[in-house]
C-alpha cells in the first residue's frame, strides 16, 4: 500500500492570477483606465477576455502603445511602465509571476516626482480607505489615486518625447525613487518567493531528476485544487476591479 502525501500543489509556475475589470472613468487627460505603475521584482502578463483597449508603456526603449482585444496576450518585466487604457468593457485576466510579491507591495505608481521621492509622502498618497468604507468613498480615492499616477506618466512620456538625454534622466530619477519606496518592504521577500515561484521550479527540478532514474513516486502525489469563483473578494486595484483568487 502506498503512503500518500498531503502536499498541496503550487499553482503552476507559481504564478498568480487576477480578473481584472479596467476602470472605465476617465483622467484628467482624457483617457479612460487605470493607474500607471511598474513592477519591481515581477512580470506580468495580460490574456484579454473580453472589450478592447490599449496598454501604454514607458521603458527605456520610450513611450508605446500596444493594442488589446479578445484574445490579445501581452506581458511586460519589471521596469516596464503601464497603463491600462479602457475603450470599452476591458476585461483582463491578468497572470502574476512570483505569487505573493506584487500583494507585498512590488509594485511603484508614477506619483509626480515631489511625491514618489519622498517614501512617506508616496505612501500616504497610495493608501486607500479601509475595504469596508461606502462604495463611493473607495471610487473617489481611487480616481485620485489614478489621476496622480497619471500625471506622473505624462512627465515621463514628455521627457521621451523631448529627447533620449532628457528621457534618460527623467526614467533614472524615477527609478530610483521607485527602488526607494520598495527597500523597506523586501525583508521577507525572498520567503515568500521561496514559498511560489522558488518552490514550483524546486519541484520541477526534483521531478526531473527522478524522472531520470526512472521513478515514478511523485505521481502517487497527484492532486486537484481549485480556487473557487466569486465575486465577493472583489475589491479596488490600480487598474480597476479586481477578483482576486487564493492560489496559494
Amino acid at each position: 500500500m502506498k503512503t500518500l502525501v498531503e502536499k498541496a500543489p503550487v499553482f503552476p509556475g507559481g504564478t498568480s492570477v487576477t480578473r481584472l475589470s479596467v476602470y472605465a472613468d476617465q483622467a484628467p487627460d482624457g483617457v479612460a483606465g487605470g493607474t500607471p505603475h511598474l513592477h519591481t521584482a515581477s512580470t506580468e502578463a495580460y490574456v484579454v477576455l473580453s472589450g478592447r483597449g490599449a496598454i501604454q508603456t514607458i521603458s527605456p526603449e520610450g513611450f508605446r502603445e500596444t493594442t488589446l482585444e479578445p484574445g490579445s496576450v501581452v506581458w511586460f518585466t519589471p521596469g516596464t511602465i503601464h497603463r491600462a487604457v479602457n475603450h470599452g468593457d476591458l476585461e483582463i485576466l491578468v497572470i502574476m509571476s512570483n505569487a505573493g510579491l506584487p500583494e507585498a507591495g512590488d509594485a511603484v505608481m508614477t506619483f509626480p516626482e515631489d511625491i514618489v521621492s519622498d517614501p512617506e509622502a508616496y505612501r500616504v498618497n497610495a493608501a486607500l480607505p479601509p475595504a469596508d468604507s461606502p462604495e463611493s468613498v473607495l471610487s473617489a480615492a481611487a480616481a485620485r489615486r489614478r489621476d496622480l499616477g497619471v500625471d506622473g506618466f505624462l512627465a515621463l512620456k514628455a521627457a521621451a518625447d523631448t529627447g533620449p538625454q532628457a528621457f534618460e534622466v527623467a526614467l533614472d530619477r524615477f527609478y530610483s525613487a521607485a527602488s526607494a519606496v520598495v527597500t523597506p518592504l523586501t525583508g521577507t521577500w525572498r520567503e515568500v518567493w521561496e514559498k511560489s515561484a522558488g518552490r514550483a521550479a524546486s519541484e520541477t527540478d526534483q521531478v526531473l531528476s527522478a524522472l531520470v532514474t526512472g521513478s515514478q513516486e511523485h505521481l502517487w502525489q497527484a492532486a486537484l485544487e481549485q480556487a473557487p469563483a466569486t465575486r465577493a473578494n472583489q475589491r479596488f486595484g490600480m487598474c480597476g476591479r479586481l477578483q482576486t483568487y487564493n492560489t496559494r
